[in-house]
């Protein structure tokens, strides 16, 4: 039987654990990305029998991190990772004249950097494989899309990834590589939860989606599954909107 090994960066983030969820033991295989070893190894030991797995502490906004996590995938599963979920990433609310060197530079390095560091140390390994051909998932944002307040860095940072991926996606389809993106409205996860804390909050936030709804993070995690397989084969260069509409949609307004 073959395997498709996936390396999963940020993999203790919501939306990588959620992923993890959509995964199946016996037919995948997984190397979780973090910088944080001990809750990689928490999360590596909840994963269901059958599921091969294993976890690197690595930090992909270096480039010597990202290597790091390409290699050690590498040499432990024989083979370079098949698929790439780029699960990196920070957000920052922030007008620009409140937003300080080091926050930019941090918002950059967590989003930016990351997705170039490790999308070009992927797409090394799967050329030097005998069959190149595979398939990458970045994550861009809504705000990339359309202005939102107080989003002038994070934007800025998620508007490149949106950028690279259809560049990328030219540069090595030839080789049977795809590469695509998921913007993603507001998802509730460990890191946004903090924005669901005030009082009335959550059916504030779902007002402002035509759906209704915020994101969850299996809203997400399906799309990239979608997007890592074979089902998606002839899709690449695209950054799917996952947004509840959000970003192309304005709905009929009821008068009462």
């Amino acid at each position: 039987m073959s395997y498709r090994t996936l390396l999963i960066t940020g993999a203790t983030g919501g939306i990588a654990r959620a992923l993890l969820g959509q995964l199946q033991p016996g037919r995948d295989r997984a190397a979780l990305v973090a910088r944080d070893a001990t809750t990689l190894a928490e999360l590596a030991a909840t994963l269901p029998a059958g599921l091969e797995a294993i976890a690197i502490d690595a930090d992909t906004s270096t480039p010597e991190g990202a290597d790091e996590a390409v290699q050690a995938t590498s040499e432990h599963f024989g083979t370079a990772p098949d698929c790439l979920a780029h699960g990196v990433g920070s957000a920052l609310l922030a007008p620009l004249h409140r937003t300080t060197d080091r926050q930019y530079r941090d918002c950059v390095a967590a989003n930016q950097d990351s997705a170039f560091f490790t999308l070009r140390a992927w797409v090394r390994a799967r050329l030097q494989a005998d069959a190149p051909a595979g398939s990458a998932v970045l994550f861009s944002s809504v705000v990339a899309q359309i202005g939102i307040s107080n989003h002038e860095a994070i934007a800025m940072a998620k508007g490149a990834i949106a950028s690279l991926i259809p560049a990328a996606a030219a540069t090595y389809s030839a080789q049977g590589l795809r590469i695509n993106g998921i913007a993603p409205g507001l998802t509730r996860t460990g890191a946004t939860e903090h924005l669901f804390a005030a009082r009335n909050a959550e059916a504030q936030i779902a007002a402002q989606y035509p759906l209704q709804r915020y994101g969850e993070a299996d809203d997400i995690a399906r799309a990239a599954n979608w997007l890592l397989s074979d089902a998606a084969a002839w899709v690449t260069g695209q950054v799917l909107s996952v947004d509840g509409g959000f970003s192309r949609v304005r709905p009929l307004v009821q008068r009462t």
